[in-house]
């Protein structure tokens, strides 16, 4: 009796193991930043509609069960991660912009959901390096790309919208 209940849970904790979803990466690009007398200057903030949407961003994924975001040293991507951070009580890692070695690295070592906030030129490679099979290309106005890349053995892209 005790032996067939041991099988039946550990038979339980097998069933349970095999339903259990894949780490997920979601990439955006940073919000819309702001522009001082008509000139957008390379280290920015956010301008009014960017912080709207980093709210946004923070309420889209609040509950993807994210435990680590990363952002490239630019105040933007800092801005545009803050409101999640902030609700979720993680304190960013900021990785060069140019580190692209180091943040590989880092997204396919990680252990559960994480969130990258990067740059329209940045964020190509990145899921490019990721997803085999995916060739993205970003352009300069896109503010509301969500891509989400499912980390199976071999990795989909999925590609959303927030505003």
């Amino acid at each position: 009796m005790i032996n067939r209940l041991i099988l039946l849970l550990f038979a339980g904790l097998l069933a349970t193991a095999a339903r259990a979803e894949p780490p997920v990466i979601f990439l955006v690009r940073h919000a819309e930043r702001a522009a001082i007398s008509g000139h957008v200057p390379s280290d920015t903030g956010l301008s009014e509609a960017g912080q709207a949407r980093a709210q946004s961003l923070a309420a889209a994924l609040r509950d993807a069960k994210i435990s680590a975001i990363y952002t490239s040293e630019y105040k933007r991507t800092r801005e545009t991660a803050r409101p999640l951070a902030v609700s979720l009580g993680i304190r960013p890692e900021v990785i060069q912009g140019d580190d692209f070695r180091s943040l590989l690295r880092k997204l396919r070592t990680a252990r559960g959901n994480v969130l990258v906030v990067g740059h329209s030129n940045t964020l190509p490679q990145i899921i490019n390096a990721l997803v085999a099979s995916s060739r993205v290309a970003g352009a300069e106005s896109d503010f509301d790309n969500l891509f989400v890349v499912v980390r199976t053995p071999e990795p989909r892209l999925i590609q959303l919208r927030y505003r």
